[in-house]
């Protein structure tokens, strides 16, 4: 199961969502036996996290993680995410579209209201593995004083930028942030063809 996506309620699944343990418990239900290195993207950075404790897990990659308490005001909010989308390539609108199509406003709403109000910062103080915090250098909705507060807050945290980067790190460098993963966790590395 090297490099499986699983789908949750909000993030990519138009159905209600749970509250953050019962998506966390989706996810745990869905883990391999083996030790794993997990990977959330934006809001599912809190699902992952949630995880830290299970023993297979073996170490936390968050990218662009989204719930910084200085945008839970709808204008804060709206306002960051427009300058990110405008830092994005312009190939990323469709993909993009085409997942909130998918999704729909209301499980992306409702996946908002569950993790916004969780503190990852506080969160991850306690993780008993090593936490790396990935953000794209031009990534309004995880800005960088943000992502330097979760990765510090983390007894063995380590802050990574891509340069060039915004928000959607996984699919606009998916080399890098693979290339990130392997470098902390030998073992999970991608094998290169000859």
């Amino acid at each position: 199961m090297p490099g499986s996506v699983v789908l949750l309620p909000g993030m990519g699944r138009p159905e209600p969502v749970p509250s953050l343990p019962d998506l966390a418990e989706r996810l745990r239900a869905a883990l391999p036996r083996g030790p794993v290195v997990l990977v959330g993207h934006s809001q599912s950075c809190q699902v992952v996290a949630a995880l830290a404790h299970d023993p297979r897990v073996e170490g936390l990659v968050l990218c662009g993680p989204t719930t910084d308490p200085r945008m839970r005001p709808l204008r804060v909010l709206a306002w960051r995410w427009l300058r990110t989308a405008l830092a994005e390539p312009w190939w990323q609108v469709p993909l993009v579209l085409r997942q909130w199509w998918r999704t729909g406003p209301r499980a992306m709403a409702a996946l908002w209201r569950s993790t916004a109000p969780d503190r990852l910062d506080l969160r991850v103080a306690a993780s008993p593995v090593p936490v790396v915090v990935l953000r794209g250098a031009r990534d309004a909705l995880c800005p960088a004083d943000w992502a330097g507060r979760v990765a510090g807050a983390a007894p063995r945290g380590q802050l990574v930028e891509l340069p060039g980067a915004a928000h959607m790190t996984v699919q606009t460098h998916p080399d890098q942030v693979a290339a990130v993963v392997g470098d902390y966790w030998p073992s999970v590395r991608p094998r290169t063809s000859a």
